[in-house]
Protein backbone atom coordinates (compact mmCIF):
# COMPACT_ATOMS: atom_id res chain seq x y z
CA UNK A 1 0.00 0.00 0.00
CA UNK A 2 1.51 3.40 -0.69
CA UNK A 3 2.43 5.63 1.93
CA UNK A 4 -0.21 8.24 1.10
CA UNK A 5 -3.19 5.58 0.66
CA UNK A 6 -5.04 5.77 3.85
CA UNK A 7 -6.43 2.67 5.69
CA UNK A 8 -9.39 0.35 3.90
CA UNK A 9 -11.73 1.30 6.70
CA UNK A 10 -11.03 5.01 6.03
CA UNK A 11 -11.84 5.50 2.67
CA UNK A 12 -14.81 3.17 3.27
CA UNK A 13 -16.05 5.35 5.78
CA UNK A 14 -15.76 8.86 3.95
CA UNK A 15 -17.65 6.95 1.24
CA UNK A 16 -20.58 5.84 3.60
CA UNK A 17 -20.80 9.46 5.22
CA UNK A 18 -20.97 11.03 2.01
CA UNK A 19 -24.00 8.46 0.59
CA UNK A 20 -25.49 9.59 3.67
CA UNK A 21 -25.95 6.18 5.22
CA UNK A 22 -26.86 6.46 9.28
CA UNK A 23 -24.98 3.36 10.26
CA UNK A 24 -21.82 4.70 9.24
CA UNK A 25 -22.30 7.54 11.17
CA UNK A 26 -23.69 5.24 14.64
CA UNK A 27 -20.23 3.46 13.46
CA UNK A 28 -18.10 6.55 13.58
CA UNK A 29 -19.62 7.32 16.85
CA UNK A 30 -19.17 3.72 18.61
CA UNK A 31 -15.36 4.26 17.39
CA UNK A 32 -14.34 7.58 18.46
CA UNK A 33 -17.25 9.09 20.76
CA UNK A 34 -14.82 8.19 24.22
CA UNK A 35 -12.13 9.48 22.22
CA UNK A 36 -14.22 13.32 21.58
CA UNK A 37 -15.67 13.31 24.77
CA UNK A 38 -12.16 13.38 26.46
CA UNK A 39 -10.41 15.77 24.17
CA UNK A 40 -13.59 18.00 24.80
CA UNK A 41 -13.39 17.59 28.41
CA UNK A 42 -9.68 17.84 28.64
CA UNK A 43 -10.35 21.80 26.43
CA UNK A 44 -13.25 22.57 28.50
CA UNK A 45 -13.23 21.09 32.14
CA UNK A 46 -17.08 20.51 32.17
CA UNK A 47 -19.01 17.22 31.01
CA UNK A 48 -22.09 18.93 29.89
CA UNK A 49 -20.11 20.73 27.97
CA UNK A 50 -18.22 17.98 26.97
CA UNK A 51 -21.44 16.04 25.79
CA UNK A 52 -22.73 19.23 23.96
CA UNK A 53 -19.45 18.99 22.19
CA UNK A 54 -19.32 15.77 21.23
CA UNK A 55 -22.81 16.09 19.75
CA UNK A 56 -21.54 19.09 17.77
CA UNK A 57 -18.31 16.98 16.46
CA UNK A 58 -21.05 14.19 15.00
CA UNK A 59 -23.17 16.49 13.45
CA UNK A 60 -20.28 17.92 11.69
CA UNK A 61 -18.67 15.32 10.36
CA UNK A 62 -22.42 13.69 9.00
CA UNK A 63 -22.62 17.15 7.56
CA UNK A 64 -19.06 17.57 6.08
CA UNK A 65 -17.80 14.02 5.19
CA UNK A 66 -16.07 15.75 2.29
CA UNK A 67 -13.72 17.87 4.68
CA UNK A 68 -12.20 14.70 5.44
CA UNK A 69 -8.58 14.69 3.07
CA UNK A 70 -7.12 10.85 3.56
CA UNK A 71 -3.74 12.51 2.63
CA UNK A 72 -3.60 14.55 5.47
CA UNK A 73 -3.83 11.85 8.12
CA UNK A 74 -5.85 8.84 9.24
CA UNK A 75 -9.95 9.62 10.43
CA UNK A 76 -9.02 9.07 13.86
CA UNK A 77 -6.94 12.06 13.35
CA UNK A 78 -8.89 14.15 11.21
CA UNK A 79 -11.86 13.45 14.22
CA UNK A 80 -9.47 14.71 16.69
CA UNK A 81 -8.54 17.96 15.15
CA UNK A 82 -12.39 18.76 14.67
CA UNK A 83 -13.00 17.71 17.92
CA UNK A 84 -10.09 20.46 19.42
CA UNK A 85 -10.93 22.62 17.26
CA UNK A 86 -14.66 22.68 17.96
CA UNK A 87 -14.31 22.43 21.81
CA UNK A 88 -11.62 25.47 21.73
CA UNK A 89 -13.79 27.44 19.45
CA UNK A 90 -16.72 26.79 22.84
CA UNK A 91 -14.36 27.71 24.83
CA UNK A 92 -13.37 31.05 23.25
CA UNK A 93 -17.30 31.55 23.44
CA UNK A 94 -17.98 30.90 27.34
CA UNK A 95 -15.01 32.61 28.08
CA UNK A 96 -15.58 36.16 26.03
CA UNK A 97 -19.11 35.76 27.40
CA UNK A 98 -18.17 35.45 30.99
CA UNK A 99 -15.77 38.29 30.55
CA UNK A 100 -18.38 40.21 28.85
CA UNK A 101 -20.66 39.69 31.56
CA UNK A 102 -18.58 41.31 34.37
CA UNK A 103 -17.69 44.39 32.77
CA UNK A 104 -13.88 43.42 32.22
CA UNK A 105 -12.56 43.61 28.53
CA UNK A 106 -8.66 44.61 29.06
CA UNK A 107 -6.21 43.34 26.55
CA UNK A 108 -4.40 41.85 29.68
CA UNK A 109 -7.87 39.65 30.42
CA UNK A 110 -7.76 39.25 26.39
CA UNK A 111 -4.25 37.58 26.42
CA UNK A 112 -5.12 35.36 29.44
CA UNK A 113 -8.03 33.93 27.87
CA UNK A 114 -5.96 33.26 24.49
CA UNK A 115 -3.39 32.10 27.00
CA UNK A 116 -5.49 29.14 28.85
CA UNK A 117 -6.75 28.52 25.20
CA UNK A 118 -3.95 27.55 23.88
CA UNK A 119 -2.55 25.82 27.08
CA UNK A 120 -5.97 23.47 27.08
CA UNK A 121 -5.60 22.91 23.29
CA UNK A 122 -1.84 21.66 23.75
CA UNK A 123 -3.12 19.79 26.44
CA UNK A 124 -5.77 17.68 24.58
CA UNK A 125 -2.96 17.62 21.79
CA UNK A 126 -1.00 15.77 24.54
CA UNK A 127 -3.85 13.53 25.25
CA UNK A 128 -4.25 12.63 21.74
CA UNK A 129 -1.07 11.56 21.10
CA UNK A 130 -0.55 9.67 23.98
CA UNK A 131 -3.77 7.80 23.21
CA UNK A 132 -2.41 7.11 20.04
CA UNK A 133 1.05 6.45 20.76
CA UNK A 134 2.24 2.98 19.95
CA UNK A 135 2.50 0.66 22.82
CA UNK A 136 6.04 -0.34 23.01
CA UNK A 137 6.42 3.82 22.82
CA UNK A 138 4.14 4.57 25.84
CA UNK A 139 5.60 1.35 27.71
CA UNK A 140 8.83 2.67 27.91
CA UNK A 141 8.01 6.47 28.68
CA UNK A 142 5.66 4.87 31.58
CA UNK A 143 8.18 3.04 33.15
CA UNK A 144 11.01 6.19 32.92
CA UNK A 145 9.16 9.29 33.32
CA UNK A 146 5.69 7.65 35.89
CA UNK A 147 7.49 4.83 37.80
CA UNK A 148 11.22 6.74 37.16
CA UNK A 149 13.21 4.14 35.87
CA UNK A 150 16.33 4.87 34.12
CA UNK A 151 16.82 3.34 30.33
CA UNK A 152 18.86 0.85 31.91
CA UNK A 153 16.02 -0.49 34.01
CA UNK A 154 13.06 0.60 31.43
CA UNK A 155 15.28 -2.11 29.11
CA UNK A 156 15.35 -4.49 31.56
CA UNK A 157 11.57 -3.82 32.76
CA UNK A 158 10.81 -4.57 28.63
CA UNK A 159 13.33 -6.99 27.94
CA UNK A 160 15.12 -4.91 24.92
CA UNK A 161 18.37 -3.48 24.64
CA UNK A 162 19.55 -0.84 26.31
CA UNK A 163 19.37 0.83 22.78
CA UNK A 164 16.19 -0.08 21.88
CA UNK A 165 15.14 1.40 25.23
CA UNK A 166 16.63 4.69 24.11
CA UNK A 167 15.28 4.74 21.20
CA UNK A 168 11.73 4.12 21.93
CA UNK A 169 12.22 7.40 24.92
CA UNK A 170 13.55 9.22 22.19
CA UNK A 171 10.66 8.54 19.96
CA UNK A 172 8.25 8.66 22.21
CA UNK A 173 9.35 12.10 23.55
CA UNK A 174 9.66 13.65 20.33
CA UNK A 175 5.64 12.53 19.20
CA UNK A 176 4.90 14.02 22.67
CA UNK A 177 6.98 17.80 21.70
CA UNK A 178 4.88 17.85 18.91
CA UNK A 179 1.94 18.87 21.22
CA UNK A 180 3.11 22.19 21.61
CA UNK A 181 3.78 22.89 17.84
CA UNK A 182 2.18 26.48 17.06
CA UNK A 183 1.95 28.11 13.79
CA UNK A 184 3.43 31.71 14.35
CA UNK A 185 -0.05 33.00 14.95
CA UNK A 186 -0.48 30.86 17.46
CA UNK A 187 -2.96 28.37 15.81
CA UNK A 188 -2.66 24.82 15.61
CA UNK A 189 -0.71 23.46 12.64
CA UNK A 190 -3.13 23.21 9.22
CA UNK A 191 -4.55 19.90 8.20
CA UNK A 192 -8.19 18.30 7.90
CA UNK A 193 -10.94 19.92 8.91
CA UNK A 194 -9.55 23.55 9.77
CA UNK A 195 -12.51 25.28 11.67
CA UNK A 196 -11.14 27.98 13.32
Amino acid sequence: MAKDTPPRWDRRMQQRLARGEAAALGELYDRFASLVHSLAHRVLDDDDAADRVTREVFGHLWENPDMYDPKQGSMRSWVAKVTRELAVRRLRQTEAEAYEASGDGSAEEAEELEQKIRRASTAARADYIVRSMPAPLWNALELAYFQRRDYRQTAADLGVTEDEARRRLRLGLQLLSTANTQAPDGSSPPGNGRLL
